[in-house]
């Protein structure tokens, strides 16, 4: 019956593929440089929009980041309307209370600030605003909105979750604690502010675990077997170079400006590379961490990648292989020895910033749900290098607990 399963998975993805090759894709207008902030009034005015809804969280506001986005707003004249009661995985309450605000105030745009979580949240208002009517729930899964959105720009604030550049929204239902993806063309921003003066304050485990979600992107991508592209593959390629050259500069030395914005370069390739490509088996175990136990994303990818790599085995090989040569990890040697390092230095990083190897939270009574939730998530859909059944999803859940 597996075998059948499996079969079945592959044909969809060369289908799909097939199809996704035909499809608009496309970047976000970037503009990437300490204090391009400045430039978004600016970007406002040339879509021909006039008052955003700005979302972001409290801590961002507590922080003095998000505030240094609006004094720019307040200084042009920018009217706009204002919502900052996101949780590190925004839920459907959330987003239907953006939306609410949104047409109260008679906005016509948005400007995301933050993580992943400040804009997967306003990304996910920007939907259900183009399809009225139409609940997050229903909209969860792949193009499902098909309907342009606000105009949107995002501004990160972490250099890891590549929102700025990515199709998706991803959002927790409170009741079921299931997480929804919303996947649609149209989700990607207008434009991309990367700058990384926004990111100087960063606590160091924040700066660490969300690179590693970048790091986690780009591997992914680079792994998959189908949907990728030159450019997503080259992308891929940058991103995981730029990553070990700098994310442990910056988690070292929170002031250095170089490091940081070559970590915000980073993170939009690899958010574009997964785009493109798709992710894998590491990122359908991570959001089960995020539905049932409010686990950072980075945090669950950065512990969940070695393991999963491991999984994979020889299949692998090759690609890390590459990965460890570009990265500078391990230049001689046999292909298994260079992807075998290339997995080892990953589980050093991690030991370097602090990162746990595993979590002491998972429950016995939760895995089944754990392994059907991410095998329902990533298959058929994510063209991964190894397929994995539910089994095999339990192993490597088994695998990252304390």
């Amino acid at each position: 019956m597996w075998g059948v399963k499996k079969a079945y998975f592959r044909t969809f993805q060369a289908v799909f593929n097939i199809g996704a090759r035909l499809l608009p894709w496309r970047k976000p207008e970037l503009q990437n440089a300490p204090d391009s902030i400045k430039k978004i009034p600016s970007l406002l005015k040339k879509s021909g929009v006039s008052k955003p809804m700005v979302v972001t969280d409290p801590g961002l506001v507590k922080a003095g980041v998000a505030p240094a986005v609006t004094a720019v707003l307040d200084a042009e004249g920018v009217s706009y309307a204002f919502y900052d009661d996101i949780a590190p995985n925004p839920t459907v309450t959330m987003v239907n209370a953006i939306k609410k605000k949104y047409l109260e105030e008679k906005c016509d745009s948005f400007v995301a600030i933050g993580g992943g979580s400040s804009m997967d949240a306003a990304k996910a208002a920007a939907a259900i605003i183009a399809k009225p009517g139409k609940t997050v729930n229903k909209l969860g899964g792949l193009l499902k909105v098909r309907k342009r959105i606000p105009v949107f720009i995002a501004v990160p604030t972490t250099a890891g979750t590549g929102s700025e550049t990515t199709i998706a929204a991803l959002i927790t239902d409170p009741e079921t604690h299931h997480k929804y993806a919303i996947m649609d063309l149209c989700l990607i921003p207008k434009y991309a502010v990367l700058d990384a003066k926004l990111t100087l304050g960063l606590p160091p485990h924040i700066t660490s675990t969300t690179g590693m979600d970048a790091l986690t992107h780009a591997v992914e991508a680079y792994l998959c077997w189908t949907y990728n592209t030159k450019e997503s593959l080259r992308f891929a390629e940058e991103a995981t170079k730029l990553i070990f050259e700098n994310l442990e500069r910056a988690y070292n030395d929170g002031s250095d400006i170089e490091a940081r914005q070559n970590m915000m370069t980073a993170s939009f390739k690899a958010g574009f590379a997964f785009t493109r490509a798709g992710v894998g088996n590491v990122h359908a175990i991570a959001h089960t961490l995020g539905g049932l136990y409010n686990t950072a994303h980075g945090l669950a990818n950065a512990v969940i990648l070695p393991v999963v790599l491991e999984e994979y085995g020889e299949k692998v090989y090759p690609k890390l292989a590459r990965l460890a040569e570009i990265a500078g990890v391990k230049t001689d040697g046999t292909q298994a020895e260079k992807a075998r390092a290339f997995i080892q230095e990953i589980y050093a990083m991690n030991k370097r910033m602090g990162i746990p190897d595993g979590f002491d939270f998972i429950r016995d009574e939760d895995i089944p749900q754990m392994t059907k939730w991410a095998y329902k998530e990533a298959n058929p859909i994510y063209p991964v290098p190894v397929l994995f059944n539910r089994e095999r999803f339990a192993k490597v859940i088994n695998k990252i607990r304390k």
